[in-house]
């Protein structure tokens, strides 16, 4: 015999606060390690020349951080600028989103500390692991929640310690990765100020980027082996198989991300991709059909590729080198390691 369906007691409605129509990004900053690493020197532990490197990669050079710079000091150091530019004081940012891959714990995260340490304890903190993608999880993520009423004003970061996870000498890796921490600052507006986010992931191929050993990996190996022959977890890919899915896949995503946003490549005033490799961001202009005259980030040919942080560390250079307007539309995409990938049109602070 079947239960009637029990009826509610009371009457009362949920009150909830009326939210925030638009957000935009209101500042930005930035953190590069003084340490700049050359071709030359990384070559003196792989089998290879600054000429390969510059014609595989398009880096020159590389930002890499010593031993006092951590995950979290360079994070903070950005985020006191991002929210300097965006003409604020720390007190008025309620939450914290902090993209990262090689936060050296994995519990607990990196945020509430780098929240902490910006006298802003209290306010919801978290990481996203969503490697070279994560800053752009984090822009759609906080304008969610501005717009939602959840928050005010959302400090998102991306910053990378790779040097950390680096094998100096895999030949295929070594050169690639750098470290630093980029931050933006996102608020309300009375306008559009970020466009929806295409975003996804690609599962079917997660071992191409990877850590190569898991930690119970490594704690059995350490449990077995002698102190000195120990080994620390090191990022390795499948360098073709990556750069086939970065080539041919993220052109359509950030065509999507255009065609969301209900503007042309024509209205853009900067493109500014993950910077991964510069034969992969001229592969997606050809296929994206940009305009000649539309600045495109390539940060990466001094930087070096800073996953998480490499978006935002390119936009702060484009405003500060007057290579892309302030307020002007920029289409941004985010792609790597999961696999995953998001892009959304963002109006420049």
């Amino acid at each position: 015999m079947n239960s009637p369906v029990s009826q509610p007691k009371k009457t009362g409605k949920l009150q909830v606060a009326d939210s925030v129509r638009h957000s935009r990004i209101l500042g930005v900053g930035a953190y590069r390690p003084d340490r700049v690493v050359t071709n030359d020197e990384i070559c003196q532990f792989i089998d290879s020349s600054d000429q390969w490197i510059r014609e595989r990669s398009g880096i020159i050079t590389r930002r890499i951080a010593g031993d006092h710079e951590t995950v979290t000091s360079m994070a903070e150091a950005a985020s006191r600028e991002a929210v300097a530019n965006a003409g604020m004081d720390m007190s008025q940012i309620d939450a914290v989103l902090v993209a990262t891959v090689s936060h050296p714990y994995q519990t607990p995260a990196a945020a509430p500390l780098i929240a902490t340490n910006l006298g802003i304890n209290g306010v919801p903190a978290f990481d996203i692991s969503a490697a070279c993608a994560g800053y752009c999880y984090g822009i759609s993520l906080a304008n969610d929640m501005v717009r939602s009423g959840s928050a005010r004003n959302v400090l998102v970061i991306g910053v990378e310690k790779l040097s950390d996870f680096t094998d100096k000498y895999d030949r295929g890796t070594a050169f690639i990765f750098s470290d630093g921490a980029g931050a933006a600052v996102v608020g309300a507006s009375d306008t559009p100020g970020i466009g929806p986010t295409v975003w996804g992931s690609d599962g079917e191929q997660w071992d191409v980027i990877s850590q190569r050993e898991s930690w119970l990996d490594i704690r059995r190996s350490w449990e077995n082996e002698p102190g000195d022959q120990r080994t620390w977890p090191t990022i390795g890919m499948a360098g073709q198989s990556v750069f086939r899915w970065a080539v041919w896949g993220m052109a359509p995503v950030a065509q999507k991300a255009l065609d969301a946003a209900g503007i042309t490549a024509d209205d853009l005033d900067a493109f500014i991709p993950h910077q991964a490799n510069m034969r992969i961001i001229d592969a997606m202009i050809k296929q994206l059909k940009l305009p000649a005259d539309i600045p495109v980030a390539r940060d990466i040919a001094e930087q070096g590729n800073a996953s998480a942080a490499s978006v935002p560390l390119a936009t702060e250079r484009m405003l500060r080198e007057g290579e892309a307007p302030h307020g002007g539309l920029a289409l941004q995409i985010g792609f790597g390691a999961g696999l995953v990938y998001a892009a959304q049109v963002i109006e420049l602070p």
